[in-house]
């Protein structure tokens, strides 16, 4: 039984018949796979995951009374599928869908997606406001600071007439400066993405979160969390280079260009299918590259799904990063600028009133964008367990709710 209030087995999914650290359905079990050994043998509710120390448990649940033959429930009436492979709506015994948190326990559509994403920053703002406000201070710190200091430099002081060592000394100057913003937002965007992951796990099943709990429970697996993240800069840098490279140094364009499109192609592909890497490996405490074949298989058969969830999330999020940061960045140009000669002139970018209002605005746009993202992410990695593995069922146990899954429609002819 895992420890954190996180999720049941690393490492491949029950389908591949590797056994499990945690207590889990045998290999396809769901609520609709009727396995009478499953509901006979449940522990006590809320065995699979404890609130932290001090915080209260919500109050098992029952789930409510089955719909009527024919009446169908949730989405999954009038004919549609239901979750595990469960008759659509036409059983009376069936078990309902129940929402012990932010999303019910079911598959998941797009709108719940969205809704269980906000919905968390909404009910544990005291646990994300706080992460999200710290990380995007100290990125934006880190980004205004470079570009005064670094920018500045380039700008003002470097020219052709300058000797040779001083330019090789200013450009040396800058890369170190932008070396060291790099580092800092790496930190802490992997900081933030692993203690927003331990929020929203509570969330799911209703629970009560704290930043020292989310804290607590992400440290450990925070290497692990670096690693993966610099594993996948770096193979996508080396993929890059191997495909662009060879055409850029045999002087061909139109080769560095075609091996740019499929470098394109190819990062887009891997980017989706390691999308889940990060709450798999954070929620099963995976490896790092056992994290990356959970991820692979998660994703397979669903990739189009994914990638369209993914790219929506970011455009509403690049949309409402983009009504807060524009009004604000031209308003600081004008104001403290110079406006349009301090832009022609170059120095409208380095300036402190400038860069502290843009600054400001960098921080209220990551502030709520970087949980919506993660948010999504996590819940996204959610679905597919539900849709693949039953995962309903252990979150209903962890959430206290009494014999969920154990009433099946007949089998058999």
């Amino acid at each position: 039984m895992n420890d954190s209030p996180g999720w049941a087995t690393p490492g491949s999914s029950p389908s591949d018949g590797e056994g499990s650290h945690g207590t889990q359905p045998a290999s396809g079990g769901s609520a609709g796979s009727g396995d009478p050994k499953w509901s006979a043998e449940q522990p006590p509710p809320g065995q699979w995951s404890s609130p932290a120390a001090g915080q209260t448990p919500p109050t098992p649940q029952q789930p409510p009374a089955a719909p009527q033959q024919g009446a169908g429930w949730g989405p999954y009436g009038g004919g549609q599928q239901a979750p595990h492979g469960g008759a659509p709506g036409g059983w009376g015994n069936q078990a309902p869908v129940v929402k012990p948190g932010v999303i019910p326990l079911r598959p998941l559509g797009l709108g719940e997606i969205l809704d269980g994403a906000v919905a968390t920053m909404r009910k544990h703002w005291r646990a994300v406001l706080p992460i999200t406000l710290v990380v995007a201070v100290v990125v934006q710190l880190a980004t205004v600071l470079t570009q005064k200091f670094a920018f500045g430099d380039v700008v003002l002081e470097s020219s052709d007439s300058a000797p040779l060592d001083e330019q090789l000394d200013t450009l040396g100057s800058t890369m170190g400066v932008l070396s060291a913003d790099i580092f800092i937002q790496l930190v802490g965007t992997v900081a933030a993405t692993a203690m927003l992951t331990m929020v929203f796990s509570r969330a799911i099943l209703g629970h009560a979160s704290s930043i020292g709990a989310a804290w607590r429970e992400s440290r450990p697996q925070l290497p692990r969390l670096f690693g993966l993240t610099l594993l996948l800069a770096l193979g996508s840098a080396l993929l890059v280079g191997v495909l662009v490279l060879p055409g850029a140094l045999a002087g061909s364009t139109g080769f560095a260009v075609l091996g740019g499109l499929v470098a394109l192609g190819l990062l887009l592909w891997l980017w989706v299918r390691f999308s889940l890497a990060s709450p798999a490996l954070m929620l099963e405490k995976a490896p790092v590259l056992k994290s990356l074949t959970r991820s692979s298989k998660l994703v397979k058969g669903s990739w189009w799904r994914i990638f369209g969830i993914t790219l929506l999330t970011s455009l509403i999020t690049g949309f409402i990063s983009s009504v807060i940061v524009f009004p604000l960045t031209i308003l600081g140009l004008f104001l403290f600028g110079g406006g349009l000669e301090g832009i022609a002139d170059g120095t409208a970018a380095t300036s402190w009133g400038y860069l502290i209002v843009a600054g400001i605005s960098g921080v209220i746009g990551l502030t709520i964008t970087m949980p919506m993202q993660a948010g999504v992410n996590v819940l996204l990695y959610v679905d597919q367990r539900i849709r693949r593995e039953a995962l309903d069922l252990e979150l209903a146990r962890a959430a206290g709710i009494e014999n969920y899954g154990t009433t099946t429609p007949p089998t058999g002819g």
